[in-house]
């Protein structure tokens, strides 16, 4: 039996990442049924039920020592969890388990990771000194292979590979049509879907999603709703915004599985997000997006996709918005089919990570 612990940012009603956990645990179960997981969580009775794995507190860390003793491998991803940029404390505790599992002799590999922005002359010395010291690195797209190159990581084999969400598999529309008719926000309408997220305090990006929502219910007949991907901290974002637009928007108050949120994602005619998972769900199940970034690995993500973001938080613009609405909505079943296409490789590539993960216990045991 294999033995794998996974460090992230998991137990925090993040749907991005517990989607990730989910992907993660569902591919390495695949192809390992014997495979043994513990996870790393802010909240390990939430994790352990949600995902049907032992858990242990992030804080706990004579517990993270003695799973780390006990384990073949320590996955740390996937995720943005190796930047500075959103938190300054992250990046040290995520090293920090990293350097733990080496302190104890387990390999340790950085999994499908979006790594940076890094900022700062220790902490970039620290991020290349920890990372050179791994037995493999994934990441999820070239940004954060050049990232990489720029702090000079050179040691472990770095592979470019893609999203552990992305190998997730469509689901049954009909949850999502459940959900949003319990909402009225179903019937002959066609519906966008926006996901927020706060950042900064901010009032710009707001007031122009606000005053594009009202637009896009004129020009194009259709409902608004927002989706929460951070319960509830969205729903907070999604309320604010609502109060400033003219005509009615549904905001989805409750929190929801991956699998409810990738369905409630399917019965969208177009997807416009702030957050990157939303735009992963999107893409999982057959819907244009529209990103507006506010790191990069939401232009990452586009790039990747062949496409670009509506433009950044600080200079969104409400005709920026409007443009790529127009643009996707004259011609979906182009975008439909283009994305299929792009995310038929990104699937694999997903899949990938898993593959390798299980390559390094098996040379491990050799």
């Amino acid at each position: 039996m294999s033995n794998i612990v996974v460090s992230g940012y998991y137990g925090s009603k993040n749907a991005g990442d517990e989607a990730m956990l989910a992907a993660m645990i569902e591919v390495l179960s695949d192809l390992d049924p014997k495979v043994n997981i513990t996870v790393i969580s802010a909240n390990p009775k939430d994790t352990a039920e949600r995902h049907g794995v032992r858990a242990v507190s992030w804080i706990r860390v004579f517990d993270i020592l003695a799973a780390l003793r006990q384990a073949d491998l320590l996955i740390s991803g996937g995720g943005s969890l190796l930047q500075n940029v959103t938190s300054g404390r992250s990046l040290y505790y995520y090293l920090g388990v990293i350097f733990l599992a080496q302190l104890v002799g387990t390999p340790v590999m950085l999994y499908a990771q979006g790594v940076g922005p890094v900022c700062g002359r220790f902490a970039r010395h620290l991020m290349t000194w920890i990372s050179n010291r791994a037995s493999l690195i994934t990441v999820r797209d070239k940004g954060s292979l050049g990232e990489l190159q720029s702090l000079a990581v050179t040691r472990p084999h770095i592979e470019v590979t893609a999203d552990p969400v992305l190998a997730i598999h469509p689901v049954d529309k009909g949850i999502g049509r459940a959900i949003l008719r319990g909402y009225h926000a179903d019937g002959a309408k066609p519906v966008v879907g926006i996901s927020v997220r706060e950042w900064r305090e901010w009032r710009h990006y707001k007031q122009v999603i606000a005053e594009a929502a009202d637009q896009i219910a004129e020009e194009f007949g259709a409902r608004i709703v927002f989706l929460p991907m951070q319960y509830p901290e969205d729903v907070k974002v999604a309320e604010l915004i609502a109060g400033q637009t003219k005509h009615p928007v549904t905001v989805l108050k409750d929190e929801y599985t991956t699998s409810e949120l990738l369905s409630i994602a399917g019965n969208l005619d177009l997807l416009i997000s702030i957050r990157l998972h939303a735009l992963i769900f999107a893409g999982v199940m057959g819907v244009p997006m529209i990103g507006i970034s506010y790191d990069p690995k939401i232009d990452r993500f586009m790039d990747s996709m062949g496409d670009h973001s509506a433009g950044n938080l600080q200079g969104i613009t409400v005709e920026d918005l409007l443009s790529e609405v127009r643009r996707k909505w004259q011609d979906k079943e182009h975008f439909q089919a283009k994305n299929a296409e792009l995310l038929s490789g990104l699937r694999v590539l997903a899949a990938h990570n898993a593959e390798l993960a299980l390559e390094i216990i098996r040379k491990k045991k050799r």
